[in-house]
Formats: structure tokens, sequence, C-alpha cells
């Protein structure tokens, strides 16, 4: 079933530049489970100490960090200014952004390893001019609420003034996100093809399945 429209508060980092150790430092990569790990999400910019994967309670947070205002906590798009995700190529950074609940992530510019590791997780990434980010993150932060609607399969984003904005992506990154595939479920969507390809090398190549 295609997912097609997303919409949600939007998250405003106000920067470039945002590395996937600032995404989620290091002291938390041990776990290779793919969960857990909204928790500790932007972790040095949210609180004052650090903390454990196995012990997160009583840590006093940052107020003036984004994340720990409102409405900003409870957002689901994020978006920040050029080269979001430099930096090592931890794919614990994205998978730390879908545990916190964001799926989609608007930036200038992304990192080629980050941007690679999104498209395998399914996290949605769009680019946009600097002006037009510049001009959502700033009314993001002077709003009391700011949701933008995302329209994958028009490729347009309306925002709260009902103003709209196209982007551009991949035709076969789109249909991953549109139906939730994952790599596997993308390779079983050529079944019949690889099946007729088998079937074919067995017959002109059949000491190749001597073993079978």
């Amino acid at each position: 079933m295609k997912n097609n429209n997303f919409q949600g508060q939007v998250i405003p980092i106000n920067r470039d530049n945002v590395d996937t150790d600032l995404i989620i430092p290091k002291q938390y990569l041990k776990s290779i489970k793919k969960s857990g790990f909204g928790p500790f999400l932007f972790d040095s910019l949210r609180y004052t100490t650090t903390a454990t994967l196995d012990s997160n309670s009583d840590r006093t947070e940052v107020s003036s960090f984004i994340l720990n205002q409102t409405p900003y906590k409870k957002g689901t798009i994020l978006i920040a200014k050029s080269n979001f995700g430099c930096g090592s190529s931890r794919e614990h950074a994205v998978w730390a952004i879908q545990n916190y609940g964001i799926n989609i992530v608007i930036a200038e510019s992304f990192a080629d390893i980050f941007t690679r590791n999104s498209y395998a997780n399914g996290l949605l990434l769009i680019c946009l001019d600097k002006n037009i980010i510049a001009k959502i993150i700033n009314d993001a932060l002077s709003s009391d609420s700011y949701k933008i609607k995302v329209h994958l399969e028009s490729n347009i984003i309306t925002l709260p003034n009902e103003e709209n904005i196209s982007f551009t992506i991949d035709d076969s990154y789109k249909e991953r996100i549109l139906n939730n595939l994952d790599d596997i479920e993308l390779t079983l969507q050529y079944k019949n093809k690889i099946t007729e390809y088998e079937n074919k090398i067995k017959q002109t190549k059949p000491w190749l399945f001597d073993n079978e």
C-alpha cells in the first residue's frame, strides 16, 4: 500500500555540516539492532551529561536545544542547511533519526554516505534551494506551530500558508519510499525474471548446478 503524503511539525536545525557524531555520538554505537537509538539523537546537544544504551534516566535537558522545546520535540520532519550527515559512515545516524520518529529530512545538500544509508533504510531525504530552506527555518522558529505536507507522488511540499514548493527525487528512491520496500523486497519484484534466467542457465550450463 502506497504512502503518498506525509505531514508533520518541522524541527529546524539552523546549521550547516551537521555530522554523524553530532546526530548519534560514538559511545552509542555498540548495538546493531537498528532500534533504541531515538533517546540519544543529538545527545550532546540535548543533555548536559552522557548516558549509555542501558541507562538513560535522570539526565538534565538543555532547555535551549530545539528538541527540548514545544512544539519541536514532537516534530517528524527535520530541516537543516548544507552538507547534512557528513563525517563518519555510521548507519546508526539514520536509525537514530528514524527511531526518534522523524521520517523526512530536508536540507540544502547531504553527504554521500549518509544519503546511501538513508536510501537503504527508507528515510526520505529532500534537497531544496538554500533560500527556501532559510525561509522555512526562520518561519518555523518564529511560529507556535509549523506543519508542512509532503506529497511524494507529485513531488510537492505545501507550507502552512498553502504555498507549494516542488522538489526532485530519483524515481527508484521515490518508488522505494512510496511502497515501503527494503532491499529484499526490491529484489523480489524481479523474482520471475530471476527464475527465468536461472532456468536458462541450467539448460546452457548444467554443470554449475551439479551440487544442488
